[in-house]
């Protein structure tokens, strides 16, 4: 059964009563060359569990399932378990979960599918989600890699660096766990429905080593939301609002003992530099 065959798609939707929901943000592949290269790209093994986000039809889950041991994949429409339990009969290595992936406890599933295997994640994520979901799926600490497709604008971001418009808070948490890169620009014509944008696939392959070593996690992401929070202003205006139990005098001292200029914005900033300076104020 191809399931990028959109003569398929639209027997298999008719079949079993299925709509497409614009809240559920589900847009359906129907090019076989992108689930076969996002599961290529995805650092998968024959002994690689694989923790999907999303499944839909299962486009992209009988790829990652004739590479992986196991894939579990978390479905929060309760329309699609049926379906999908045609579309993927031939693999015997998939469980279909019902849930939401933002409220799952992801290492409690990952510790009962997959015991002690080693395990990636990878996802076509709906748009409205993509941000907690990747910051859900780091924080669990439970995969080596996350390979997930996103609008293609978010990829550019997760991927900036320091003095470009598209850097930001979101840059650096995630630069901060892992080595994001683009692996795959995919067109909107690959999808049905077509969405409003490109997309893009995303590799984050996350660190042995946090990039930085700082003092305190929470000082150094709250200096970073705070550089961040009003990118227009000067880095010693935008830290005023956030560190606000600090006086002008004492922030400006504060940033340029890091060898800093208070005149500078935050979007100029490396990871290094934010590490130095959240230790300076965690000090302080």
């Amino acid at each position: 059964m191809n399931l990028c065959d959109l003569n398929v798609i639209k027997l298999l939707l008719s079949k079993h009563g299925f709509s497409f929901s614009k809240g559920l943000g589900q847009n359906f592949l129907c090019q076989e060359w992108v689930p076969y290269d996002i599961a290529e790209g995805a650092d998968i093994t024959p002994e690689t569990c694989v923790l999907e986000v999303g499944p839909g039809i299962g486009t992209l889950t009988t790829q990652l399932a004739s590479r992986a041991k196991k894939v579990v994949a978390v479905e929060l429409d309760k329309r699609l378990p049926d379906l999908l339990a045609e579309t993927l009969a031939q693999h015997d290595n998939v469980e279909i979960v019902s849930g939401d992936i933002l409220k799952t406890n992801i290492p409690a599933l990952v510790a009962e599918k997959f015991g002690d295997a080693p395990a990636v994640a990878c996802a076509n994520l709906p748009y409205y989600i993509t941000t907690p979901a990747i910051e859900a799926l780091i924080k669990s600490g439970c995969f080596s890699s996350i390979t997930v497709m996103v609008q293609k604008e978010v990829a550019e971001r997760i991927c900036s660096g320091p003095g470009r418009g598209e850097y930001g808070a979101f840059s650096v948490f995630v630069q901060y766990h892992a080595e994001p890169e683009i692996i795959l620009d995919v067109p909107r014509d690959c999808f049905i429905p077509a969405p409003k944008v490109d997309s893009a696939v995303v590799r984050m392959r996350l660190r042995k080593e946090k990039a930085v070593k700082v003092q305190d996690e929470k000082t150094f992401f709250r200096t970073v939301r705070g550089a961040f929070g009003q990118r227009r202003k000067t880095l010693l205006n935008s830290l005023g609002q956030e560190f606000g139990n600090f006086s002008k005098d004492q922030i400006r001292q504060i940033v340029e003992s890091c060898g800093i200029d208070p005149g500078c914005r935050g979007e100029t900033l490396t990871l290094a530099q934010f590490g130095a300076l959240s230790d300076a104020f965690f000090q302080h």
